[in-house]
């Protein structure tokens, strides 16, 4: 993104929506352990590596949402 990049887009919308924030799934290249662990204390849930296929991203989501639907209201 040319204004900014994905770490600094995940803050400003949990700093601006705070616990009503979606979930934020980084799709990245990187694919480094270190780069996973950057992205998860960003605050983002989860990552994708570039190429992916569309199966991995699909189980990606459902598992998200699957930890959501368990969560207290």
């Amino acid at each position: 993104m040319p204004e900014m990049d994905g770490y600094e887009a995940t803050a400003r919308i949990l700093e601006e929506l705070g616990n009503a924030a979606p979930p934020i799934v980084a799709v990245t290249a990187s694919a480094s352990e270190q780069d996973r662990m950057d992205i998860l204390n960003a605050g983002m849930c989860e990552h994708v590596i570039k190429p992916f296929k569309k199966e991995t991203l699909i189980r990606i989501l459902l598992d998200i949402q699957g930890q959501q639907s368990t969560e207290p209201l």
